[in-house]
């Protein structure tokens, strides 16, 4: 995965580095590295869809849930 990718899913993730570090129990030096100095590792980009994908269904259960909940 491209700097330009990792950047743009973690701005639709509404995440910076430091935060994406924090949520993996990372060292935040190692993801600033991504891209410049390392790789980026391979399941980045499947993890950051998928945490996009269960925010937005987050949102779609809290928005439905008073008007299904008895």
């Amino acid at each position: 995965m491209e700097l330009s990718r990792f950047k743009e899913l973690l701005k639709k993730a509404g995440l910076n580095k430091k935060q994406f570090a924090e949520l993996l129990n990372m060292q935040y030096n190692t993801v600033n590295a991504w891209g410049s100095n390392n790789n980026i590792p391979v399941w980045v980009e499947s993890w950051l869809e998928n945490y996009i994908k269960a925010k937005d269904l987050e949102t779609i259960i809290n928005t439905i849930k008073p008007y299904i909940e008895k």
